[in-house]
Protein backbone atom coordinates (compact mmCIF):
# COMPACT_ATOMS: atom_id res chain seq x y z
CA UNK A 1 0.00 0.00 0.00
CA UNK A 2 2.25 3.26 -1.12
CA UNK A 3 2.13 5.63 1.25
CA UNK A 4 -0.03 9.36 0.38
CA UNK A 5 2.64 12.23 -0.30
CA UNK A 6 2.14 15.28 1.37
CA UNK A 7 0.72 18.46 -1.01
CA UNK A 8 2.72 21.56 -0.32
CA UNK A 9 1.80 24.27 -1.91
CA UNK A 10 3.70 26.47 -3.84
CA UNK A 11 3.18 29.39 -2.14
CA UNK A 12 3.42 27.91 1.15
CA UNK A 13 5.66 29.34 3.45
CA UNK A 14 7.71 27.62 5.89
CA UNK A 15 6.86 27.54 9.89
CA UNK A 16 9.75 30.22 11.49
CA UNK A 17 10.40 31.62 7.92
CA UNK A 18 9.32 35.22 7.02
CA UNK A 19 7.51 35.64 4.18
CA UNK A 20 9.66 38.06 1.76
CA UNK A 21 8.06 41.28 1.74
CA UNK A 22 6.52 41.92 -1.93
CA UNK A 23 8.16 45.15 -3.58
CA UNK A 24 5.48 47.97 -4.34
CA UNK A 25 6.37 51.26 -5.71
CA UNK A 26 8.29 53.86 -3.33
CA UNK A 27 6.44 56.14 -1.50
CA UNK A 28 7.74 59.78 -1.96
CA UNK A 29 9.02 61.51 1.15
CA UNK A 30 6.20 63.48 2.93
CA UNK A 31 8.33 66.88 2.76
CA UNK A 32 8.97 66.36 -1.13
CA UNK A 33 5.14 65.74 -1.44
CA UNK A 34 4.10 68.44 0.10
CA UNK A 35 6.20 71.03 -2.10
CA UNK A 36 5.17 69.26 -5.25
CA UNK A 37 1.28 69.93 -4.09
CA UNK A 38 1.92 73.87 -3.73
CA UNK A 39 2.29 75.12 -6.89
CA UNK A 40 4.55 78.42 -6.09
CA UNK A 41 7.15 75.09 -4.61
CA UNK A 42 6.32 73.41 -7.50
CA UNK A 43 7.06 76.08 -10.32
CA UNK A 44 9.96 76.80 -8.72
CA UNK A 45 11.79 73.12 -8.37
CA UNK A 46 10.70 72.90 -12.05
CA UNK A 47 13.00 75.68 -13.02
CA UNK A 48 15.69 75.03 -10.30
CA UNK A 49 15.65 71.20 -11.53
CA UNK A 50 16.16 72.66 -15.27
CA UNK A 51 18.95 74.48 -13.71
CA UNK A 52 20.69 71.90 -12.80
CA UNK A 53 20.33 69.13 -15.08
CA UNK A 54 21.91 71.63 -17.15
CA UNK A 55 24.47 71.95 -15.27
CA UNK A 56 25.05 68.88 -14.48
CA UNK A 57 25.06 67.90 -18.80
CA UNK A 58 27.10 70.84 -19.78
CA UNK A 59 30.02 69.04 -20.65
CA UNK A 60 28.15 67.19 -23.22
CA UNK A 61 25.96 69.78 -25.08
CA UNK A 62 28.69 72.68 -25.11
CA UNK A 63 30.14 73.03 -28.60
CA UNK A 64 33.22 74.10 -27.92
CA UNK A 65 35.39 75.51 -25.53
CA UNK A 66 34.54 78.87 -24.07
CA UNK A 67 37.91 80.40 -24.28
CA UNK A 68 38.52 79.72 -27.38
CA UNK A 69 39.31 82.85 -29.93
CA UNK A 70 37.60 82.69 -32.98
CA UNK A 71 37.93 86.15 -34.68
CA UNK A 72 36.51 84.45 -37.91
CA UNK A 73 33.66 83.96 -36.12
CA UNK A 74 33.10 87.16 -34.16
CA UNK A 75 30.58 89.21 -33.35
CA UNK A 76 27.77 86.53 -34.65
CA UNK A 77 24.20 86.94 -33.50
CA UNK A 78 22.32 83.76 -32.74
CA UNK A 79 21.66 81.68 -35.23
CA UNK A 80 21.66 77.51 -36.00
CA UNK A 81 25.74 77.88 -35.44
CA UNK A 82 26.14 79.54 -32.36
CA UNK A 83 22.50 79.32 -30.45
CA UNK A 84 23.41 82.63 -28.47
CA UNK A 85 25.44 84.08 -30.66
CA UNK A 86 29.66 85.19 -29.89
CA UNK A 87 31.38 87.37 -28.26
CA UNK A 88 34.04 89.92 -29.35
CA UNK A 89 36.33 87.73 -29.78
CA UNK A 90 34.52 84.29 -31.24
CA UNK A 91 33.76 82.71 -28.18
CA UNK A 92 30.41 80.67 -28.35
CA UNK A 93 28.17 82.11 -25.95
CA UNK A 94 26.21 79.15 -25.30
CA UNK A 95 29.10 77.30 -24.36
CA UNK A 96 29.54 79.90 -21.66
CA UNK A 97 26.58 80.14 -20.19
CA UNK A 98 25.73 75.81 -20.08
CA UNK A 99 28.90 75.48 -18.63
CA UNK A 100 29.09 78.75 -16.34
CA UNK A 101 25.75 77.55 -14.87
CA UNK A 102 27.97 74.43 -12.93
CA UNK A 103 30.03 77.18 -11.44
CA UNK A 104 27.55 79.21 -10.64
CA UNK A 105 25.27 76.88 -9.21
CA UNK A 106 28.22 75.35 -6.85
CA UNK A 107 29.54 78.48 -5.48
CA UNK A 108 26.28 79.59 -4.65
CA UNK A 109 24.97 76.57 -3.02
CA UNK A 110 28.36 75.96 -1.41
CA UNK A 111 28.16 79.55 0.38
CA UNK A 112 24.11 79.05 1.23
CA UNK A 113 25.31 76.01 3.20
CA UNK A 114 28.26 77.89 4.70
CA UNK A 115 25.95 80.54 6.00
CA UNK A 116 23.34 78.31 7.03
CA UNK A 117 25.45 75.89 9.16
CA UNK A 118 27.02 79.10 10.66
CA UNK A 119 23.91 81.20 11.09
CA UNK A 120 22.06 77.84 12.42
CA UNK A 121 24.81 77.10 15.12
CA UNK A 122 25.48 80.49 16.56
CA UNK A 123 21.78 81.20 16.31
CA UNK A 124 20.63 78.42 18.29
CA UNK A 125 23.36 77.76 20.62
CA UNK A 126 23.02 81.29 21.71
CA UNK A 127 19.19 81.24 22.12
CA UNK A 128 19.48 77.91 23.92
CA UNK A 129 22.70 78.65 26.15
CA UNK A 130 21.37 82.46 27.20
CA UNK A 131 23.98 84.50 29.40
CA UNK A 132 27.74 85.59 28.05
CA UNK A 133 27.16 83.49 24.69
CA UNK A 134 24.15 84.91 23.55
CA UNK A 135 25.31 88.57 24.54
CA UNK A 136 28.83 87.61 22.21
CA UNK A 137 26.81 86.22 19.48
CA UNK A 138 24.24 89.33 19.69
CA UNK A 139 27.26 91.55 19.30
CA UNK A 140 28.85 90.05 16.52
CA UNK A 141 25.31 89.76 14.62
CA UNK A 142 24.61 93.40 15.16
CA UNK A 143 28.28 94.41 14.26
CA UNK A 144 27.56 92.41 10.76
CA UNK A 145 23.92 93.14 10.43
CA UNK A 146 25.27 97.14 10.41
CA UNK A 147 27.78 96.74 8.58
CA UNK A 148 26.93 97.18 4.66
CA UNK A 149 27.21 93.76 2.98
CA UNK A 150 27.79 94.82 -0.63
CA UNK A 151 30.44 97.16 0.29
CA UNK A 152 32.46 95.09 2.15
CA UNK A 153 32.02 92.45 0.05
CA UNK A 154 34.04 95.16 -2.14
CA UNK A 155 36.61 95.98 0.68
CA UNK A 156 37.50 92.32 0.86
CA UNK A 157 37.71 91.12 -2.77
CA UNK A 158 39.80 93.82 -3.93
CA UNK A 159 42.46 92.83 -1.39
CA UNK A 160 42.14 89.46 -2.04
CA UNK A 161 45.31 88.40 -4.15
CA UNK A 162 43.30 85.05 -4.91
CA UNK A 163 40.18 84.86 -5.91
CA UNK A 164 39.22 81.51 -7.10
CA UNK A 165 35.66 79.59 -6.17
CA UNK A 166 37.49 78.32 -2.48
CA UNK A 167 37.81 82.12 -1.81
CA UNK A 168 34.59 83.45 -3.00
CA UNK A 169 32.55 81.08 -1.22
CA UNK A 170 34.41 81.49 2.12
CA UNK A 171 33.92 85.16 1.74
CA UNK A 172 29.99 84.87 0.93
CA UNK A 173 29.20 82.40 3.71
CA UNK A 174 31.50 84.57 6.08
CA UNK A 175 29.40 87.62 5.53
CA UNK A 176 25.79 86.22 4.61
CA UNK A 177 25.04 84.58 7.79
CA UNK A 178 24.04 87.51 10.13
CA UNK A 179 20.42 88.09 9.25
CA UNK A 180 19.61 84.11 9.14
CA UNK A 181 21.26 83.89 12.87
CA UNK A 182 19.06 86.90 14.19
CA UNK A 183 15.79 84.88 12.45
CA UNK A 184 16.44 81.19 14.08
CA UNK A 185 17.22 82.62 17.24
CA UNK A 186 14.51 84.10 17.99
CA UNK A 187 12.73 80.84 16.74
CA UNK A 188 14.67 79.06 18.93
CA UNK A 189 14.29 81.59 21.86
CA UNK A 190 10.54 80.67 20.90
CA UNK A 191 11.18 76.79 21.65
CA UNK A 192 12.69 76.52 24.68
CA UNK A 193 10.82 76.55 27.25
CA UNK A 194 9.11 73.88 25.44
CA UNK A 195 7.84 70.55 27.46
CA UNK A 196 10.29 68.35 25.44
CA UNK A 197 13.62 70.16 25.85
CA UNK A 198 12.35 70.50 29.66
CA UNK A 199 12.12 66.87 29.07
CA UNK A 200 15.76 66.43 27.74
CA UNK A 201 16.91 68.58 30.45
CA UNK A 202 15.61 66.96 33.18
CA UNK A 203 17.01 63.51 31.42
CA UNK A 204 20.59 64.89 31.52
CA UNK A 205 21.15 65.55 27.88
CA UNK A 206 24.41 66.88 27.18
CA UNK A 207 24.11 70.91 25.78
CA UNK A 208 24.71 69.64 21.93
CA UNK A 209 22.45 67.14 22.05
CA UNK A 210 19.78 69.11 22.99
CA UNK A 211 21.03 71.72 20.40
CA UNK A 212 21.07 69.29 17.68
CA UNK A 213 18.83 66.40 18.76
CA UNK A 214 15.93 68.21 19.83
CA UNK A 215 16.05 71.84 18.52
CA UNK A 216 17.59 71.61 15.31
CA UNK A 217 15.06 68.79 13.92
CA UNK A 218 11.78 71.33 14.76
CA UNK A 219 13.53 74.30 13.04
CA UNK A 220 14.04 72.08 9.95
CA UNK A 221 11.69 74.03 7.48
CA UNK A 222 12.86 77.46 8.47
CA UNK A 223 16.83 76.09 8.18
CA UNK A 224 15.49 74.95 4.52
CA UNK A 225 14.30 78.58 3.89
CA UNK A 226 17.21 80.15 5.56
CA UNK A 227 19.83 78.00 2.72
CA UNK A 228 17.40 79.24 -0.57
CA UNK A 229 17.26 82.69 0.65
CA UNK A 230 21.05 82.87 1.41
CA UNK A 231 21.28 80.83 -2.26
CA UNK A 232 19.85 83.33 -4.41
CA UNK A 233 21.51 86.49 -2.80
CA UNK A 234 25.18 84.34 -2.87
CA UNK A 235 24.70 84.28 -6.45
CA UNK A 236 22.88 87.81 -7.20
CA UNK A 237 25.98 88.66 -4.95
CA UNK A 238 28.30 86.93 -6.85
CA UNK A 239 27.42 87.95 -10.17
CA UNK A 240 27.56 91.62 -9.35
CA UNK A 241 31.01 91.29 -8.08
CA UNK A 242 32.53 89.43 -10.63
CA UNK A 243 30.44 92.29 -12.74
CA UNK A 244 32.89 95.19 -11.12
CA UNK A 245 35.72 92.74 -11.88
CA UNK A 246 36.06 91.39 -8.65
CA UNK A 247 35.92 88.21 -9.51
CA UNK A 248 38.50 84.86 -11.21
CA UNK A 249 38.68 86.53 -14.38
CA UNK A 250 40.50 83.16 -15.60
CA UNK A 251 37.35 80.73 -15.27
CA UNK A 252 33.69 81.02 -16.83
CA UNK A 253 30.54 81.68 -14.80
CA UNK A 254 27.47 84.20 -15.56
CA UNK A 255 29.08 87.11 -14.08
CA UNK A 256 32.17 86.86 -16.02
CA UNK A 257 30.19 86.66 -19.03
CA UNK A 258 28.34 90.01 -18.47
CA UNK A 259 31.75 91.18 -17.25
CA UNK A 260 33.47 90.65 -20.44
CA UNK A 261 30.15 92.18 -22.49
CA UNK A 262 30.26 95.43 -20.35
CA UNK A 263 34.35 95.39 -20.86
CA UNK A 264 34.24 95.50 -24.87
CA UNK A 265 30.62 97.95 -24.72
CA UNK A 266 28.79 95.51 -26.70
CA UNK A 267 25.56 97.40 -26.12
CA UNK A 268 26.63 100.49 -27.38
CA UNK A 269 27.57 98.43 -30.75
CA UNK A 270 24.04 97.42 -30.79
CA UNK A 271 25.35 93.52 -30.01
CA UNK A 272 22.68 92.72 -27.06
CA UNK A 273 23.00 89.02 -26.76
CA UNK A 274 26.16 88.78 -24.52
CA UNK A 275 24.24 89.86 -21.70
CA UNK A 276 20.57 88.66 -22.71
CA UNK A 277 21.52 85.17 -21.97
CA UNK A 278 23.92 84.72 -18.94
CA UNK A 279 21.43 87.42 -17.30
CA UNK A 280 18.56 85.41 -18.38
CA UNK A 281 20.05 82.45 -17.34
CA UNK A 282 20.63 83.52 -13.46
CA UNK A 283 16.71 85.40 -13.62
CA UNK A 284 15.81 81.44 -14.16
CA UNK A 285 17.69 80.66 -11.02
CA UNK A 286 16.58 83.03 -8.89
CA UNK A 287 12.64 83.42 -9.51
CA UNK A 288 12.97 79.48 -9.00
CA UNK A 289 14.38 79.80 -5.82
CA UNK A 290 12.15 82.85 -4.98
CA UNK A 291 8.94 80.60 -6.04
CA UNK A 292 10.14 77.65 -4.18
CA UNK A 293 10.96 80.15 -1.02
CA UNK A 294 7.26 80.55 -1.05
CA UNK A 295 6.33 77.02 -1.33
CA UNK A 296 7.99 76.42 1.62
CA UNK A 297 6.97 79.23 3.62
CA UNK A 298 3.32 78.67 2.91
CA UNK A 299 4.03 74.54 3.61
CA UNK A 300 5.95 75.54 7.13
CA UNK A 301 3.58 78.06 8.01
CA UNK A 302 -0.19 77.31 8.27
CA UNK A 303 -1.40 80.38 8.57
CA UNK A 304 -0.25 80.92 4.75
CA UNK A 305 -1.73 77.66 3.94
CA UNK A 306 -5.07 78.41 1.08
CA UNK A 307 -7.39 75.46 1.74
CA UNK A 308 -8.45 73.73 -1.39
Amino acid sequence: MSQLQPVVEQDAVPIGVVAPRRRGRRQIPGWLSLLLANPKSRFGLTLVGFMVVVALIAPWISVSNPTDFNLLAARQAPSWHHLFGTTDQGSDIFSQVVLGTRRSLILGAAAALLATALATTLGIVAAYSGGIIDELVNFLTNVFLVIPTIPLLIVISSYLTSRGMTTMILVLGLTLWSFEARILRGQALSLRNRDFVQAAKTAGESTWRIVFGELMPNMVSRIAAAFVLVFYVALLVDAGLEFLGLGDTTHVSWGMVLYWAQTNSTVLQGEWWPFLFPGLALVLTVVGLVFLLAGIDEVSNPRLRRSR
